[in-house]
């Protein structure tokens, strides 16, 4: 922006401001003038001199700019937009893709014989000092590398607020400051360095700083294809930024100003009288596009992506290459200048959007969040809820719904989970092939089996211990191994292995594939009485779709835990790619027990196991709907039918989905709806795989198999079982758990 009077610029002259500005001329005028009749050669010689000795004292900004730059986030094509983060809404281009007419609007604009002072334009200030004094008009001495100077000492994220204040103050101290900065630049740096680095950092109003944000703000393109019209007009703005924008200020001033530029570009020999004439003549014509930032601001054809941006931004703010504390990764986020390259996938995540959505509508307060994940890396590729991810009211008083910026996939703050029934058996099946039994442990399942576990206030009780039911005894009850087990969800039957193997290895291995119990009461559970949590493997604890595919991830990657990852790469504005981008693994079971478990979760989704022992599943439409590809998975339900699980896995993906009232676990979702989030977790992991081959799971060892033919193992809790066997129709309603 031009200063009167070198220095001073009023916008409004007042008595006091313009004697001010008389008196404060007078001192600059005699040193000016004083300068001005040295010798040319002895003047230039002395500033360089000054210069060079001065360079090593300027500020790190000047010498290594530090400008606040917006962060992008792509999807896992790196192209696809998700949104930006900023506090100032600018982005570093070249002098290269920047369009020649810029380059030369903005010369003509603010300082025509820039290719020819050094850094300081003796004439151009004395021309101003004189006009200012004499005719009362505003006109600027300030060169471009004078106005960059104080550009980035009033933006330089390292300084204080008072230093960036003090860039501005209007004052002789800081002008002669500014001129002996400006001068030692041009010693150091070329003309075309400093005039890129000052289009870069020049604001254009309307919240656009740099001619990258300026070109997308005002008309939607790429700085390198501004035509001479629009060049002018952006030029013309840094004189007075808000009030010639024409999206907010006066339009009618912003097109004086555009002319202005033109003729000072025939001026400067830039452009013929006729190319001006003929810009001139241009109707302006704006494109005007919003910069998104932050997560709520999220394309709005892609509603639903705000909630992997905050999973991704909860992420960003735990990891130190990002800085020592929250508020140093928060500011690296929104002034870094980072190129995000996240792990969504936009066909997984639109098919799971619209599979999410088609269960229960955006203001149904019933939801079904669903997480996709990448087993071997933990790479996630999707987050979908049939929720809109806005700070916006929601109507009647409505808590999470239509509108909510809550966690409901990935928990966190106040979102605890979900109970996710017969999920849970999987960590018992683990935790039993781990201490050396076998997937032909076999066992007579009973509709109702007594524990050794105290029971509750409810009539769940069998002689005062806990007893847990069957939910369909016709098709459950009977001798059952691992595999038909698993496969029919019986629940006596893994009650009765979780009591062989031990409760507390059970909770350690969900522990150990991932599972966080965020809520207070599940966590303190586990610390302190975990060999007692006899109703663990039916799932009673609060988990979410994230952990569950996770955990599920885990056993398709044969035993390798992977953290859950929502980037590829982060690369700083430099071109230096940060280290966190790389999965973070470790094995956590033995290949085998993982490939064990696998073959007895091919059960429940209506395929077979490598050993022909399976005969029923409870998700057999996912064999239908995968056309036969190899898949595993179980389903969940939990007590009377409150929320409804699917998990489902091939080598390649682990998809998760939850039907819940995240707002009233008292709102049963009912034994319908399992079905449709079966069916809805099928057809991600059918998008997940489209167009990669078919990947089979690997056999377990013979040693985990077992034998099949072995006699029906007895224990004492035989002993305990009740003398007759009652029907479903008989037992406690919330003892009917389905699977």
């Amino acid at each position: 922006m031009a200063f009167a009077a070198i220095l001073v610029t009023m916008a409004t002259p007042t008595p006091l401001s313009r004697l001010f500005t008389v008196l404060l001329t007078g001192v600059l005028a005699g040193l000016v003038l004083a300068v001005a009749v040295l010798p040319v050669n002895l003047v230039f010689g002395f500033a360089a001199r000054a210069a060079l000795g001065n360079y090593a004292a300027l500020p790190d900004a000047l010498r290594t700019p530090a400008t606040p730059q917006r962060s992008y986030l792509y999807a896992n094509d790196g192209k696809t937009l998700i949104t930006t983060f900023y506090d100032v809404n600018r982005t570093d281009v070249t002098l290269a893709e920047i369009a020649p007419v810029m380059r030369q609007a903005i010369v003509a604009a603010e300082d025509r014989r820039f290719y020819d002072h050094g850094g300081v334009d003796l004439r151009g200030m004395f021309r101003a000092l004189v006009r200012n004094v004499t005719s009362g008009t505003e006109q600027g001495g300030s060169t471009l590398t004078m106005q960059y100077v104080r550009n980035v000492l009033k933006t330089d994220p390292n300084r204080t607020a008072e230093e960036r204040a003090a860039a501005t103050e209007q004052t002789v101290g800081r002008k002669i400051q500014e001129i002996r900065y400006a001068n030692a630049l041009e010693q150091r740096l070329g003309k075309d360095e400093i005039l890129n680095r000052y289009l870069n950092i020049a604001y254009f109003g309307s919240g656009a700083y740099g001619i990258a944000a300026a070109s997308q703000r005002y008309f939607s393109k790429a700085p390198a294809d501004l035509t001479l019209a629009e060049a002018a007009l952006l030029a013309g703005l840094v004189q007075a930024p808000e009030a010639y924008s024409p999206i907010d200020g006066d339009a009618d001033a912003a097109l004086t100003r555009r002319a202005y530029v033109l003729d000072s570009m025939v001026a400067t020999g830039a452009i013929t009288a006729e190319q001006a004439r003929s810009a001139k003549a241009e109707k302006v014509k704006l494109d005007p596009s919003d910069q998104a930032n932050g997560c709520a601001a999220t394309v709005s054809s892609r509603d639903g992506w705000g909630f992997f941006c905050d999973y991704l931004r909860r992420w960003w703010m735990e990891q130190p290459a990002f800085g020592d504390t929250v508020a140093e990764r928060e500011q690296a986020l929104r002034r870094g200048g980072y190129s995000v390259v996240t792990t969504l996938d936009p066909q997984v995540q639109k098919t799971a959007q619209q599979q999410a959505t088609s269960i229960y509508g955006y203001d149904n307060k019933r939801a079904v969040p669903i997480a996709a994940v990448e087993p071997g890396t933990g790479r996630v590729l999707a987050m979908a809820v049939n929720r809109h991810y806005s700070l916006d009211d929601n109507p009647d008083g409505q808590l999470n719904y239509p509108n909510t910026v809550n966690p409901l996939i990935s928990g966190g703050g106040s979102v605890a989970g979900y109970q996710a029934g017969s999920t849970f058996k999987l960590f018992t099946m683990l935790a039993a092939l781990e201490s050396g039994r076998t997937l032909s442990t076999g066992f007579d399942a009973p509709s109702r089996l007594p524990t050794r576990y105290a029971a509750g206030t409810d009539d769940s009780s069998c002689n005062g211990q806990w007893c847990p039911a069957n939910a369909n005894p016709q098709w459950m009850n009977g001798y059952r191994m691992m595999w038909d087990g698993f496969g029919r969800s019986v629940n006596t039957y893994f009650v009765w292995l979780a009591e062989q193997v031990g409760q507390d290895k059970v909770v350690e291995m969900a522990q150990r594939l991932g599972i966080t119990f965020r809520a207070e009461a599940d966590a303190r559970f586990a610390e302190e009485n975990a060999a007692n949590w006899g109703a663990f493997t039916l799932g009673v604890s609060a988990t979410t779709p994230l952990d569950l595919a996770n955990a599920y991830a885990t056993v398709a990657a044969e035993g390798t835990y992977c953290a859950p990852l929502p980037v590829v790469s982060v690369t700083a504005p430099d071109g230096q790619r940060l280290p966190v981008g790389d999965p973070s693994c470790r094995q956590v079971l033995d290949p085998d027990v993982a490939r064990a478990a696998t073959d007895a979760a091919r059960c429940p989704v209506g395929q077979q196991s490598a050993f022909g022992q399976c005969n029923g599943g409870t998700a057999t439409a996912v064999n239908r709907i995968l056309d036969g590809r190899p898949v595993a998975g179980k389903t969940g339900s939990s007590e009377q039918a409150a929320t409804e699980t699917f998990v489902g896995f091939t080598p390649q993906v682990a998809v998760a989905g939850i039907a819940a009232n995240p707002d009233d676990p008292t709102d049963l979702v009912g034994s319908a709806v399992q079905a449709r989030v079966i069916e809805a977790v099928a057809r991600v992991i059918a998008t997940a795989v489209d167009g990669e081959p078919a990947e089979s799971f690997t056999a377990p060892s013979r040693a985990l198999v077992g034998d099949p033919r072995r006699p029906v193992e007895r224990s004492p809790l035989d002993e305990r079982r009740p003398t007759t066997e009652r029907g479903q129709s008989d037992l406690p309603r919330w003892l009917q758990n389905r699977g």
